[in-house]
């Protein structure tokens, strides 16, 4: 059997659907209130913030896939991430399971820097330094030989459905809502985002290949790097729309922050969106050439297309 944990999000709910397609149809989705995504699919209700429930979500589980996610909150971030990392991998040890962690670039250097799976980790805040500290734990469980794990990381995203992220929430939410698209700092750096569902097929893929474990992998970003400006313009000819949209100023983020929390919490991670960011996935692509990753116009034509 596998498992994901975490399964309600829009990672957990894509992996499920590449799984059932490729792989298993033996699939149990683990979340607080959690909701078929295949006919077939096993539905597990548990707080991984409990340990007991952590074990009992994981038992009888082959691989497991920890897709889950907490919101922009750093307070909840630095109290909560320690606490399910640890009980997600002593669970996966206790049962013997193979786990396939979704990662985040959070604390790499928000230099121009090229990314890849050996770059150092410099976090800028709180959220960058928890993610480091929670990854850390599971590079030592797996270098004593205790787990069996692979790491997936990935770059900003976008994607269809109730995808989360700043790109969707600042640029493709607002022009499916007909309202002016808003961009951080600059719009002339290169930017590195990766689509989903592709995310996602690429967790599955790498979960059922043996010797893909032990390992950290860049999910397959598309290498075609736009600027968010040309992002925005090609998005707005596939909608049909205006072109036109904001940059929000640094003093504006700051200004805002006083009376937004969200916008306060997301503070750390600005420094990324003065400079290119430049995402290396080429391990992945190498070893798994026939993975065709999805193209920004591809990949906005699905979210233009999309039903709901």
């Amino acid at each position: 059997m596998q498992t994901i944990l975490g399964a309600n999000g829009q990672i957990g709910r894509e992996v499920a659907i590449c799984l059932k397609e490729s792989f298993t149809d033996d699939i149990r989705l683990v979340s607080r209130k959690p909701q078929k995504v295949n006919d077939t699919d096993q539905l597990f209700s548990a707080d991984l913030l409990d340990p007991q429930q952590a074990l009992d979500a994981v038992e009888g589980s082959d691989i497991v896939y920890m897709t889950v996610g907490l919101p922009m909150d750093t307070e909840l971030w630095v109290k909560q991430w320690p606490i399910l990392m640890h009980n997600v991998i002593e669970a996966c040890i206790t049962h013997s399971a193979k786990l396939v962690y979704f990662d985040n670039t959070y604390m790499y250097p928000q230099t121009a820097t090229p990314q890849t799976e050996t770059t150092p980790f410099l976090p800028n805040g709180a959220k960058g330094k928890v993610r480091a500290d929670i990854v850390n734990e599971l590079l030592e469980a797996m270098a004593q030989k205790r787990i069996q794990a692979v790491i997936c990381r990935a770059p900003e995203f976008y994607g269809p459905g109730i995808t989360q992220s700043i790109t969707n929430s600042t640029i493709i939410d607002n022009i499916k809502a007909g309202k002016k698209p808003k961009v951080f700092l600059r719009d002339d750096t290169l930017r590195s985002l990766i689509y989903t569902p592709d995310a996602s097929r690429a967790m599955a893929l790498l979960g059922n290949t043996p010797d893909a474990y032990g390992q950290t992998w860049h999910l397959p970003a598309d290498d075609q790097r736009l600027t968010y400006r040309q992002f925005i313009e090609l998005a707005a000819q596939i909608f049909k729309v205006d072109p036109s949209y904001t940059v929000v100023k640094n003093w504006q983020l700051k200004l805002g922050g006083l009376f937004n929390k969200t916008i306060r919490d997301a503070a750390e991670l600005l420094p990324r969106y003065k400079v290119d960011n430049i995402f290396v996935s080429d391990k992945f692509k190498q070893r798994f050439p026939e993975f065709k990753v999805t193209t920004f116009r591809e990949g906005l034509t699905a979210i233009r297309d999309e039903k709901g």
